[in-house]
């Protein structure tokens, strides 16, 4: 890939997003009893522990239509910028809370802050990478997500043992605000925008884009709220939701099934968190390739999500017999929902017209994030009932098999009839 765009755009918004993603995975950590004295300072108990996790989603539903409306209509870029300065202040403020009401208050105004970025930055890639390259697109960015756990986790871990749990959320909520300048000098709304582009490719990518929106706009044009009603975005909001419990669920309890390898370190509690993480992102780049390849989004979807939910109930089912094997089938489930990003958004990308597809995006984040309070929510709950995270984890993994049977309900995508690779094009 020597094209441009691909240094330039991708690395920048997955730096962005991986700070993002650092400020939901850091309290997982900080919420280990063993490692840290979190939630005896803030009085918390699990019920509590899942409630704190997952109130950021409520945050972050609020801004998911109106940031993918701003960034398809106004600036991807300017919007994005905004929010980094929001939401540096309010992970720092996460640091300063002394009580849990606080700590609650900071989680949902972070998730605000946090709210409009991802649609954003959907809107943002859709404007410069066609359809051909959109999932590897839409998965090289959301490599963040695992990549921010993998290698920010075992820094975590020891920050926490070295500086207590406060410290270290003040720190590493400080991040936005060293990233910004760097977001406002690369980034670029639009091909025509871009200086930094040659002639060749600026031509290539506003004829191959407009082309696929001719061939989008087939489809009859209706309004938003129309679009609102398809069936295909009900299944893909029901999707995302199941999905996003079944991650954040798993995520924010994930700790407890990593007990059993005997007393560990914070910075070994790190690294055995890590681990999945890493699998994740060789899987999130394979299937997205094979995906792109193929032209094929369901298929993939529904495959990941198989492989996902069956490790995950395995993990709980044989892990009293045998912590490395229970272990090493955690490490196969985690991969499975981060992996279906990539073809799950390429979808409305490739069968909205282009003036609901932003609107829809943001729904669908917004709605489907829900499952991200819940999740925890409903795992801290049971776990508090029954002392274990059997139970609990065996729902997250049905819900990822409900995921690969509903993705069949989706439609497939409008294909353009276009060349999408000129010469010294990626």
């Amino acid at each position: 890939m020597h094209s441009k765009r691909w240094l330039r755009i991708i690395p920048v918004a997955l730096i962005m997003y991986t700070i993002s993603y650092i400020d939901r995975t850091n309290v997982s950590l900080a919420l280990d009893p063993s490692i840290s004295k979190m939630m005896s300072d803030l009085r918390m108990d699990d019920t509590m522990k899942g409630k704190a996790a997952g109130i950021f989603f409520f945050g972050y539903m609020l801004l998911q239509i109106p940031g993918g409306y701003l960034a398809a209509h106004w600036s991807a870029r300017k919007l994005t910028a905004i929010l980094l300065v929001f939401w540096g202040a309010c992970a720092v403020g996460c640091g300063l809370s002394t009580t849990f009401r606080q700590f609650e208050i900071m989680r949902f105004l972070l998730g605000v802050a946090e709210g409009g970025v991802y649609p954003a930055t959907l809107v943002l890639l859709a404007h410069w990478f066609p359809r051909a390259e959109r999932a590897r697109a839409n998965a090289f960015w959301n490599l963040c997500m695992p990549l921010s756990v993998a290698f920010s986790a075992p820094l975590t871990g020891w920050m926490i043992g070295a500086l207590g749990w406060q410290k270290m959320i003040m720190i590493e909520g400080a991040l936005p605000f060293l990233w910004l300048a760097i977001w406002l000098y690369f980034i670029s709304d639009h091909p025509h925008e871009a200086r930094w582009l040659s002639e060749q490719e600026r031509t290539f990518l506003q004829g191959t884009l407009q082309r696929e929106a001719l061939a989008r706009e087939t489809v009859k044009k209706e309004s938003i709220s129309r679009a609102f009603l398809r069936p295909s975005v009900v299944v893909m909001l029901l999707v995302y939701f199941l999905h996003n419990s079944a991650v954040y669920g798993c995520m924010t309890f994930l700790t407890e099934g990593l007990k059993g390898a005997g007393k560990k370190s914070g910075l070994m509690s790190g690294v055995l968190f890590a681990i999945p993480y890493l699998v994740t992102a060789v899987a999130m780049v394979l299937v997205s390739w094979r995906s792109d390849k193929s032209g094929e989004r369901r298929g993939y979807l529904s495959l990941v999500y198989i492989i996902s939910g069956i490790s995950l109930i395995g993990s709980v089912l044989v892990k009293e017999h045998s912590f490395w094997l229970s272990y090493a089938l955690l490490c196969l489930a985690v991969p499975g929902p981060f992996a279906a990003l990539a073809p799950f958004w390429a979808i409305p990308g490739e069968t909205l017209p282009r003036n609901v597809m932003g609107p829809v995006m943001g729904l669908v984040n917004a709605i489907g994030n829900l499952g991200g309070y819940f999740g925890p929510v409903v795992v801290g709950a049971l776990k508090e009932q029954t002392k274990s995270v059997k139970a609990p984890f065996s729902i997250l993994g049905a819900c990822l098999l409900i995921c690969a049977a509903l993705v069949f309900l989706l439609p497939g995508a409008v294909r353009a009839q276009v060349e999408l690779k000129p010469a010294g094009a990626v």
